[in-house]
């Protein structure tokens, strides 16, 4: 799975400068992409790739052998999800920071040192976002603020459309900066997460319980109690198509996204039993809610085919 290259210097005891940790599953062309931005413009040496695969049925793991010998990868029989999948390339990393990647991102020439030279020059900062853009070249807000209870009503929901001027979502995405300059944040996205050696020490691997969906948020949680700045760099802008392998499974992501948000709210938002409670009834009538939804979405489009 290893080139020899990497193998000697596993043998030597190296200790890379970056491991990068890139979790797929089922997004093959995806992830080619991704991999040759990171190997293209980007220094290698110094750098410590590892592809976890989540049981992908369209010869991922294949194609990363055959043209990215330098790739480790590990092939897990099942999906283990998101956090879990991290873990694994987190785990025994002999290096002085690890980047979680998303397979839809593309890492622009020289990104990765933008990146390091960023955390160099903020010590104190345990977790960094990069700039996320998407495909069509628009901001992507990555970096936020910790979610609030009006926020889940009125973001991506029908509550939302029929309110559009809801002031709560806007916050929570911090729409009202311009994401051109460094800051201190409460979490950022964990699509381009990078983690200091010493605070991945100090907080451990991202939360297993979430399959899919809060590990970011839990995480910078995480690292802010532990004294550690979550900070978003304005620098390198990374493309990062959302949702690509999501899209696959769009009922099964909902509920395991809201069983993310269960978990996050029972963790650090809701300590009291009966806002527990109270979160628990709003998180899965959300999910039944957004469920609904698609539903609907995919009954007018058949209807609609059928008619044409």
């Amino acid at each position: 799975m290893r080139d020899e290259d990497v193998r000697q210097a596993e043998a030597e005891g190296k200790r890379y400068r970056l491991r990068i940790v890139i979790v797929s599953w089922n997004v093959r062309e995806d992830l080619r992409v991704c991999l040759r931005s990171v190997s293209g413009g980007n220094r290698q040496d110094d750098y410590d790739v590892w592809v976890i695969d989540n049981a992908s049925s369209d010869a991922t793991v294949e194609m990363v052998r055959e043209e990215f010998p330098q790739v480790s990868v590990v092939c897990n029989e099942e999906n283990r999800g998101f956090a879990a999948a991290n873990n694994q390339g987190l785990a025994d990393a002999d290096a002085d920071y690890c980047l979680l990647l998303n397979p839809d991102t593309i890492v622009p020439e020289g990104g990765l040192e933008a990146l390091l030279d960023f955390a160099e020059m903020h010590p104190k900062a345990g977790v960094i976002g990069a700039k996320l853009g998407n495909p069509d070249g628009s901001l992507q807000y990555s970096a936020r603020r910790f979610p609030t209870v009006r926020a889940a009503i009125f973001r991506n929901t029908a509550f939302g459309r029929w309110f559009p001027g809801a002031h709560s979502p806007q916050e929570y995405l911090m729409t009202d900066w311009d994401h051109n300059d460094a800051r201190v944040v409460d979490w950022i996205s964990g699509a381009c997460m990078l983690i200091r050696r010493e605070a991945l020490e100090a907080i451990g691997g991202l939360d297993e319980g979430c399959f899919w969906g809060s590990e970011d948020v839990d995480y910078s949680f995480r690292a802010r109690s532990a004294g550690w700045q979550v900070m978003y760099a304005p620098e390198p802008v990374i493309v990062h198509a959302i949702g690509r392998s999501t899209s696959q499974a769009v009922v099964a992501t909902i509920i395991r996204t809201h069983y993310g948000m269960q978990r996050l709210y029972r963790k650090h938002l809701a300590r009291k039993p009966m806002t527990r409670s109270l979160g628990f009834v709003g998180v899965w009538l959300r999910a039944g809610l957004l469920i609904c939804s698609h539903c609907m979405r995919l009954m007018v489009a058949r209807v609609r085919s059928l008619l044409r």
